[in-house]
């Protein structure tokens, strides 16, 4: 039996926190969410049923018994903020009350891992209402076959992966249509909660980057960049999980768009005169920060580095500047695509009419991937096709890319992160003698930086009732990264 004082201090401490000064989340968020959902459905005109979510598995690194670092499903996250693996939920409709399914843990459990917490402590701890084992799941659901159970199930527009739907006991009346539009639609939109925990993230991963940006030098090899933010997320901010693999690229490296993984895994040695572009984020209680700066190794940028920085600041801040509800998201692309086309003109890599060239998909040679993307739980959050009203993704090049084409609106949190790279593979089909836009090339100035790799910057940003918020704070102008380098204060007294 679970002693009142143990469960009271359980309520107490009903919150996500890593001590210090680290933010404290209340699983009142989660709370939140629940109600969200339920009174959607309600307002659907749906009064009764049971919302069963599952959880995510502990599993082992293929045959063997390593058990890598668990992370919560998403979607479960989102509704319960359950770290423990193995779990499920349900939310009932009509009541609003919850239920979730936790593993039985067997007695050698507490020799290994720690004492075994009893489901009245769990369910005080993340503020459900009943805490029941999962043996019992299919007599529960049983007991409420005449109840429509709604599991979730769709695609994922980024991955193109299937939800896995919680099984429920045979008999139960399913659907597996309602649920994911509405739960999907309703995570595009950040609750206050929600903000604050993105916020912190961001803010954070921000002062990593600027320790990062300060420490580069020549000889420094990739991979100590990428430790010395993951240290600093950790040791400072108790961000144990990276958002995503960081990427750490110097020079040519710059233009390989997910550089980091496994086959390229931030191994290269950096030198100066180098630009070195950093795609960096932790998250916190699985809100995840996602940002990119990119500076030059030696705290300089040269001619040619300032032209192509330059371009890209001005298609960033200009985005910035038209942010706001009610604008569509394609449209920030193709703005973000002609400042950066006419940033090229200018600096002589690129000769013509920059609107024809925009519409022969120039820009993609430059810019091939989108503009950004919604952020959250996951580093490129759901919603960003597939939904009813949504518009299709576009067949052309680089914004075939773009990861959402909707329309913004408050509580949207998004990345802006325009960029601009030299990629041999596009290079060499834009200048070949068949290609139908050579003309609008320079071929010298721009085999000149095949080297130089590319330029991204990334804020994390949230569109608010008349703009936007950013909550990433580095140095972003040319003379404020060369004052950084070279040691001065961050942020500005």
């Amino acid at each position: 039996m679970e002693t009142p004082t143990r469960v009271a201090s359980a309520v107490a401490e009903r919150a996500f926190h890593r001590g210090h000064d680290t933010l404290r989340v209340p699983f009142a968020l989660h709370e939140e969410n629940r109600a969200r959902l339920v009174r959607e459905f309600r307002a659907r005109g749906v009064t009764r049923g049971i919302v069963a979510l599952k959880g995510g598995e502990q599993r082992t690194r293929y045959s063997s018994d390593n058990e890598p670092l668990f992370r919560q499903e998403s979607y479960f996250h989102w509704a319960f903020g359950i770290a423990e693996g193995d779990c499920s939920g349900a939310i009932d409709i009509a009541s609003g009350e919850t239920t979730v399914f936790i593993p039985r843990l067997p007695e050698e459990y507490a020799i290994w891992m720690g004492a075994i917490e009893t489901p009245e402590s769990f369910g005080a701890r993340y503020g459900v209402d009943e805490v029941k084992f999962v043996e019992d799941m299919d007599s529960w659901f049983a007991a409420r076959k005449d109840t429509v159970t709604f599991v979730l199930k769709g695609v994922n527009s980024d991955s193109g992966s299937t939800t896995e739907a919680l099984s429920v006991s045979a008999g139960a009346t399913i659907d597996s249509e309602v649920l994911f539009p509405i739960i999907t639609e309703l995570r595009t939109v950040k609750t206050k909660a929600e903000q604050e925990v993105l916020a912190y993230a961001s803010a954070i991963s921000s002062r990593a980057h600027v320790e990062v940006i300060r420490s580069i030098k020549h000889g420094k090899m990739e991979y100590e960049l990428e430790s010395l933010f993951k240290h600093y997320c950790y040791s400072r901010g108790g961000m144990r999980n990276e958002s995503y693999t960081s990427i750490c690229a110097t020079g040519k490296n710059g233009a390989t768009l997910h550089y980091g993984h496994a086959g390229a895994p931030n191994a290269a040695q950096i030198k100066d005169g180098d630009l070195v572009l950093m795609d960096m984020g932790a998250e916190y209680h699985c809100y995840a920060a996602d940002i990119t700066t990119t500076v030059p190794c030696g705290g300089k940028f040269s001619g040619d580095q300032k032209v192509i920085y330059e371009g890209v600041l001005a298609a960033h801040q200009s985005v910035l500047a038209a942010l706001k509800p009610g604008v569509s998201w394609i449209s920030l692309q193709i703005l973000a695509e002609k400042i950066i086309l006419q940033a090229l003109v200018a600096g002589g890599f690129l000769v013509g009419d920059v609107d024809e060239m925009h519409a022969k998909r120039v820009s993609a040679v430059f810019m091939p991937h989108g503009l950004g993307h919604l952020l959250g739980i996951d580093t490129h959050d759901v919603g960003g096709y597939g939904l009813p009203g949504l518009p299709e993704r576009s067949t052309e090049p680089g914004l075939k890319s773009c990861r959402t084409a909707r329309v913004m609106k408050e509580g949207n949190v998004m990345t802006v992160e325009p960029g601009c790279y030299f990629i041999d593979i596009l290079l060499d089909k834009a200048l070949a003698p068949s290609s139908e836009v050579k003309h609008y090339f320079v071929a010298d100035r721009v085999n000149a930086c095949r080297n130089m790799g590319g330029v991204r910057l990334e804020d994390n940003v949230v569109i608010t009732a008349d703009g936007y918020k950013s909550w990433t704070n580095v140095p972003r102008t040319i003379a404020e990264v060369e004052a950084v380098m070279a040691g001065a204060p961050w942020p500005r007294q």
